[in-house]
């Protein structure tokens, strides 16, 4: 019951259409980003995931040190998977030689196996019960897997030189509409919401990637041709807007009281 469980407020948003918007943006931005680091700085996929990861484990240690939902942290967070999680995927899948469905296969494969470990481990995989240090850490290391996953899977699905080779106009829409069967299930059948939100979590990334590829590649490879620079910056100002215009409430934790877990053990 309500009256033997204290309410407490999380380190992460509360998950409602901002998070949403917010969200693809930032993976959109993942991807102009990465490929204006590797391609168009012409630093390659190694060194460019180095700079990423590094971004990514100070920010992340902060996030995690933290003790209370800091909005701009979150995203910077957020935005630094994304960004490492392209160059990582584009160093698999095209240094390494991998391919985009060996990519792909083998992400899907850490992913569920992180996920599961996560579950074996602490109990649930909810966003609710992300309490402990240890929920954290797996809850980053799920995120990173999953935008990881979700760069090789929309370069296999929508690349002219990937596997079903649809373009970046047809992915983008098949992974919206993927999107919008998820977000039909959530309000009209009983399938798990934490299962319904990772599912919509990892789809947002391939939408991002393949909105941001459609942005700046070539237009002989069915791209717009844009800077990445600028698209990159268009899209930070527009992330930043939604933060600073639109603040974000942490999602509610529930626990029990001190001393009543004990009773009831």
């Amino acid at each position: 019951m309500e009256t033997n469980r204290e309410i407490r407020w999380g380190k992460i948003p509360e998950v409602t259409l901002l998070f949403w918007i917010i969200k693809i943006a930032a993976t959109t931005l993942g991807e102009t980003a990465g490929d204006a680091v590797t391609m168009s700085m012409n630093l390659g996929y190694l060194i460019g995931t180095a700079i990423f990861a590094a971004i990514f484990l100070i920010a992340v240690s902060g996030q995690i040190a933290a003790t209370r939902f800091r909005p701009f942290l979150f995203w910077v967070v957020i935005i630094a998977t994304t960004t490492v999680g392209t160059t990582l995927a584009d160093f698999m899948d095209r240094s390494l030689g991998i391919g985009y469905a060996g990519g792909a296969a083998s992400l899907f494969i850490l992913l569920l196996s992180c996920l599961g470990v996560w579950y074996w481990t602490v109990g649930s995989v909810s966003l609710s019960d992300i309490t402990t240090r240890k929920s954290e850490i797996f809850y980053w290391a799920t995120i990173l897997f999953s935008q990881t996953l979700g760069t090789a899977l929309g370069d296999w699905a929508a690349d002219p030189d990937g596997g079903l080779a649809l373009g970046y106009e047809k992915g983008a829409m098949i992974f919206a509409i993927g999107l919008a069967t998820i977000a039909a299930a959530y309000f009209w059948t009983r399938i798990s919401h934490t299962t319904l939100f990772w599912a919509a979590f990892i789809l947002t990334r391939p939408l991002g990637a393949t909105v941001g590829d459609l942005l700046d590649k070539p237009v002989a490879d069915g791209g717009m041709n844009l800077s990445r620079y600028t698209a990159s910056a268009v899209l930070l100002l527009f992330i930043l807007g939604c933060i600073v215009i639109f603040p974000q409430r942490a999602e509610r934790i529930s626990q029990p009281q001190a001393g009543q877990a004990d009773a009831r053990a």
